[in-house]
């Protein structure tokens, strides 16, 4: 599962944001950084839908410009099995 991502140049620092995420912006000192602060920031803002019991969006296709950043494996799956849960939840309720 990758998402992509918008790396913009900003006051010396470049700057990443995540469309389907909002919640998930963070900043690099160069690219190499960026790439592995976004990483960071993506992991850590499943954490937003777990406790809320929202469901994840699942990534769109990416536009010209956009670079994707990977979820792990182990996090994809969580991610999947916690999207099912919502959805069995509210298919029960109807």
């Amino acid at each position: 599962m990758k998402f992509p991502a918008t790396f913009t140049p900003e006051e010396g620092k470049i700057v990443v944001r995540f469309g389907d995420i909002p919640e998930a912006i963070t900043q690099g000192d160069n690219e190499a950084d960026a790439m592995e602060m976004a990483e960071d920031v993506l992991i850590s803002s499943m954490d937003f839908y777990f406790e809320d019991q929202r469901p994840v969006p699942l990534p769109s296709v990416p536009v010209l410009g956009e670079r994707l950043v990977a979820l792990p494996n182990g996090l994809q799956q969580q991610v999947l099995a916690h999207n099912k849960m919502l959805s069995t939840k509210i298919d029960t309720a109807i």
